[in-house]
């Protein structure tokens, strides 16, 4: 059974920082392209980051390239999202997905399988 489970969520002030985590199982990570995802209240979803199995590329959205890194640990089959500097904006629900079909993309409608999410709040 595939299965996502995001956690390291939670409260910081802005200027902070927070490493969000992404456990798989019942599937090898690695074998999949992995994007992070985030949505506002009463906003789409909106794509954060992808890595790409195929040649380890990394990709990001401009508004938060040069913030959040994104990384893998295969051993432990899970994906990370370090998030610094962050902002009153970036609050919301950020979640972690796959896709089926290989290359990363932007759009949420384009991955298969999705975590529950875990809510990031930025605010003094």
């Amino acid at each position: 059974q595939v299965q996502l489970v995001e956690s390291g969520g939670g409260l910081v002030q802005p200027g902070g920082s927070l490493r969000l985590s992404c456990a798989a199982s019942g599937f090898t990570l690695d074998a999949y392209d992995i994007g992070w995802f985030r949505q506002a209240p009463g906003k789409e979803r909106e794509g954060v980051s992808c890595f790409s199995s195929s040649d380890g590329r990394k990709y990001y959205s401009d508004s938060v390239k040069g913030r959040f890194t994104m990384s893998r640990d295969n051993a432990k089959n899970t994906a990370y999202l370090q998030m610094n500097s962050l902002k009153p904006e970036d609050t919301a629900v950020y979640y972690c997905a796959i896709k089926s079909l290989p290359g990363c993309s932007r759009w949420f409608y384009e991955y298969d399988y999705w975590g529950q999410g875990t809510p990031v709040t930025v605010s003094s």
